[in-house]
């Protein structure tokens, strides 16, 4: 593993490592399900609003927005056009429900951040929409911790590569800590960067993807409490 001396940028995932956001699209996609269970079975309402949101990423990116306009478009289509007004007027009331929740961060995330703090530069690097993502940052308080902020359409390879290069020392100093393998993890290692997956209890099922086996850049931590411990060991 990396050695502590040369690992100088910490860079954070946003939704489900800092603070709660897939048990609100759960629980929305439930209420939705419920809405049109006299239209479709609830399963196969679920595959198609999938179906749906991946279709539309390249429409309307990751976020609440894109999500409720692809239960409204699923909702279209699993009921051959006769959905009535109101129970898309409620598709729209539980996606205006979603961006009013309160944003609380994750347990042990402030404590680490401010141990931390100062001794890395600390990176948030997050996709979704512009918008939503900054709400969210400003309402977890969480904001002055950090060095810089990322909001990127997408995580890819080249993503990781140009803002360690811009916001760190390259990718072999840097760290990226996240609760998804396809997106926080696999590219960011693959830039060339070190991995720490902290997995959450809820994946949206576009982001899962299989773990490397004993990857000499990556390690898993079951929460993010232990990440200083984790560095400090790295001495």
């Amino acid at each position: 593993m990396v050695h502590l001396m040369s690992l100088s940028t910490l860079a954070f995932d946003a939704d489900d490592t800092l603070w709660e956001n897939e048990h609100i699209f759960h629980l929305t996609e439930k209420r939705f399900r419920d809405l049109l269970a006299d239209h479709t079975k609830p399963e196969e309402l679920s595959d198609s609003l999938l179906a749906m949101e991946k279709k539309n990423l390249r429409y309307y990116g990751y976020g609440i927005k894109g999500f409720t306009l692809s239960m409204v478009e699923t909702a279209i289509e699993a009921t051959g056009g006769q959905i009535p007004a109101t129970v898309i007027q409620e598709i729209l009331n539980a996606g205006r429900e979603m961006h009013d929740h309160p944003v609380e961060p994750l347990p042990h995330v402030e404590t680490t951040l401010k141990k931390l703090s100062g001794q890395y530069r600390l990176v948030v690097i997050t996709k979704g929409d512009l918008f939503d993502q900054e709400r969210k940052l400003a309402q977890s308080g969480l904001g002055d911790y950090f060095d810089a902020i990322e909001i990127v359409s997408e995580k890819t390879t080249e993503t990781y590569q140009r803002i360690f290069d811009q916001f760190g020392d390259g990718p072999a100093r840097s760290m990226m800590i996240g609760n998804s393998l396809k997106s926080d993890i696999l590219p960011a290692i693959n830039a060339g960067s070190w991995g720490v997956y902290i997995p959450y209890a809820l994946t949206w099922a576009h982001e899962k993807a299989d773990l490397p086996e004993n990857h000499p850049q990556l390690k898993q931590l079951t929460h993010i409490g232990e990440l200083p411990d984790f560095l400090a060991a790295l001495t």
